[in-house]
């Protein structure tokens, strides 16, 4: 397909953004000269934009406008609806639009009744293919405006989810929207984009759990960064839970302080409700930066105003429940993909409810210390979760911009990105006639082939003759309970004494840890006169067939020892 069929001509030249396109709100973001990225802001100063419309009187509002007129205009405002594009009307859970125009039929797909023009005097359908490319047609022009150039292409991020049709209807209202969609690519996989694409980053073999936790749903993956190369081994989806579930609590909690003062619930008002919901959010973000929150509601229920005080430790232990669903949708994943936490070297949060200081703190008692948390109540170094998303697809288009549709089309073909992995770990023993080594991986398990990797280890103290053997190894968990303490005599209590307290020490955990174990042999090389303390260097590459060229040398050291073992293929 050529750029003439994507909506940009031949002659035009491409200029190309990142927009991580949300169901609560969307992110635009451009590679700076520096090659840092710069997530854009609209003409209201907003980075973070609801994905929201609203018409008065036929003219558009977007964004912060928009969601300002869930309480005057809910019926011409539109909000919520990525999730309905490429869908039909009765696989839809219209829940999320109660409080804006509600989703209704038009041709077995999704629309909308409003009235967006001033001419108008009964409401247009529009349907949510459109509502998309007017959204993105705003985001587009937000990112004009901030840069002074045209943009006519973008990566977009989308669910792990989302299905063909979707993504299919996605490119075409991005298209009626004049932009070529350069690659659609996966909100975790972007967001794992965003750290390893920074100038200090090292990139490294790893297993990540991204937690991309959302205004109306959460989603995580576990993704195997290997090479460079990401591969999703599994993904969780919630979509009742989300920075919502947390609004709802403080709602509920305001709402039950109001009808004890004044016997009316505002939660039965419409009006009442929609001025809970908002502010009901702005105190849960406001929580998750100070220890205390204020709430000022004008004429709030029967035109009483309403005023009261929250703490972030009231509203978390409120929240206990909500937030163990969090970390449980969390651990669920971790299981889903056949691993244990003690596997996973870094957990990303991402999405705007990642700013919950709470949560990210629990993930600190699921995961081992090893385990490094990038949120940003536990990493000084965390980037903001809101714009993970948007700064990953602004690299990836920095990256493809320059190639011709016909490469970017061939080079995501699935023939080519769906490639065959390693089931199991490829590492080495190395023995001499005195020691020998415990496994050591080289290849993990998930490593998409061909790869290829070099690595060095010691060699036996004494030196001599050593021998390398390449081998299939797997992973297990050794638990050891933790040796009983010997109970200590207690001094003699007075028989007044009658307190309940027991100051005995609770239980420790169990001891977990990873052990590997060397399976099936493939390969033994031996290096002679290897000098004392030396080292060795091993390197192996794994055809896409997955046969292997296997060389060993000592460092330093002149003669090297190679073989090949032919695939399966």
């Amino acid at each position: 397909m050529g750029d003439a069929a994507n909506g940009v001509s031949a002659e035009t030249e491409r200029f190309a953004i990142g927009i991580s396109f949300g169901n609560t709100s969307s992110s635009i973001a451009r590679i700076s000269s520096e090659g840092k990225a710069e997530v854009i802001a609209n003409e209201e100063g907003d980075r973070q934009i609801p994905s929201i419309l609203s018409y008065i009187e036929g003219e558009e509002y977007h964004g912060t406008q928009a969601k300002a007129q869930l309480l005057r205009n809910p019926n011409n405002t539109i909000a919520y609806f990525r999730d309905y594009l490429g869908k039909d009307f009765k696989s839809i859970d219209p829940t999320p639009c109660h409080q804006s125009a509600h989703p209704q039929q038009s041709d077995s797909t999704v629309a909308f009744s409003v009235r967006d023009s001033p001419s108008s005097e009964t409401p247009n359908i529009v349907t949510v293919s459109e509502v998309t490319t007017r959204h993105l047609r705003r985001l587009k022009q937000s990112a004009a405006d901030f840069l002074g150039k045209e943009v006519n292409a973008a990566v977009i991020t989308v669910p792990t989810n989302f299905s063909d049709a979707q993504r299919e209807a996605l490119v075409a209202a991005a298209k009626e929207a004049g932009i070529e969609v350069l690659q659609l690519i996966h909100e975790p996989v972007a967001a794992v984009m965003a750290y390893d694409a920074r100038p200090e980053a090292t990139v490294t073999d790893k297993l990540v759990v991204v937690a991309d936790l959302g205004g109306t749903r959460s989603d995580v993956a576990v993704v195997a960064c290997r090479g460079g190369m990401y591969t999703i081994l599994a993904t969780a989806h919630d979509y009742e839970l989300g920075g919502a579930s947390l609004d709802q609590i403080i709602i509920d909690h305001f709402a039950k302080e109001f009808i004890k003062k004044h016997k009316t619930d505002p939660r039965e008002n419409a009006r009442g409700l929609a001025k809970l919901k908002s502010f009901g959010e702005g105190t849960r973000k406001t929580l998750s930066q100070t220890t205390n929150a204020q709430l000022s509601i004008e004429s709030l229920a029967d035109g009483i105003d309403y005023h009261s005080t929250v703490n972030r430790t009231r509203f978390e232990l409120l929240s206990n429940k909500v937030f163990a669903q969090f970390t449980g949708l969390i651990e669920q994943v971790v299981k889903k993909a056949d691993l244990d936490v003690l596997d996973i070297d870094e957990v990303i949060f991402s999405g705007g409810t990642s700013h919950t200081p709470k949560i990210a703190q629990l993930a600190h008692n699921i995961f081992p210390e090893k385990t490094n948390i990038l949120a940003p109540s536990t990493s000084s170094t965390a980037i903001n979760p809101s714009e993970l998303s948007a700064r990953g697809a602004a690299f990836q288009a920095s990256l493809i911009q320059e190639f011709d549709s016909e490469d970017i089309e061939q080079s995501i073909h699935p023939m080519v990105t769906v490639t065959p992995h390693l089931s199991k770990a490829i590492g080495v023993e190395i023995t001499s006639a005195a020691s020998k080594t415990a496994f050591q991986p080289l290849l993990d398990a998930e490593t998409a082939i061909p790869a290829r990797r070099i690595a060095q280890y010691l060699a036996p103290k004494e030196g001599g003759d050593v021998l390398v053997r390449v081998c299939e190894g797997t992973r297990s968990i050794k638990v050891t309970k933790p040796e009983p303490k010997a109970k200590a005599e207690k001094p003699a209590q007075d028989d007044e004494d009658d307190s309940d307290f027991d100051d005995s020490e609770e239980e420790e955990d169990d001891l977990r840890e990873v052990v590997w174990k060397a399976e099936k042999p493939v390969a033994e090389m031996a290096v002679k006169g290897v000098k004392a303390g030396g080292k060795i260097e091993v390197m192996v590459h794994v055809n896409p067939d997955l046969g292997l060229q296997i060389a060993v040398r000592e460092v330093g050291g002149q003669n090297a020892v190679r073989g090949a073992i032919n695939g399966s293929a």
